[in-house]
């Protein structure tokens, strides 16, 4: 499975990328415009845009599907859902890279973890002990 990852620009925490995405969100769809298409789009369907926030991977989108704009750029069509992960160092670039699945973080699941506070999750993991 192939993923890719991508800068979420002018959000400085996970909570303010959470709702860009909710504030988004049609249909259960989040569409997000890139210049072009990436080579490997066809098997990019079915993995994730996983976002970064401050050299981070915080939390990942699944990719449903590409397509067209009218003004022809690459619309990238995403689940409304954003899984929180665990966070992952990942210097900050433009636009978007690919990420193979052994590179992947893992989902932070619904164990004692994911029930501690946002801003307090956000913490431990700026300190790498989660």
């Amino acid at each position: 499975m192939l993923h890719m990852s991508k800068v979420a620009v002018a959000c400085a925490t996970a909570d303010a990328l959470a709702a860009r995405v909710a504030g988004r969100a049609e249909g259960g769809v989040v569409r997000i415009v890139t210049r072009f298409r990436p080579t490997r789009h066809a098997e990019l369907v079915g993995g994730s845009l996983f976002w970064i926030i401050k050299h981070r991977l915080v939390g990942r989108q699944e990719i449903l599907s590409f397509a067209e704009s009218e003004d022809r750029r690459c619309l990238i069509e995403l689940d409304a859902r954003l899984i929180p992960v665990r966070a992952q160092p990942r210097r900050a670039h433009q636009g978007w890279r690919y990420l193979d699945a052994k590179d992947a973080p893992a989902d932070l699941g619904t164990g004692d973890i994911s029930a501690l506070p946002r801003q307090l999750l956000e913490e431990l993991s700026a300190l790498a002990l989660v």
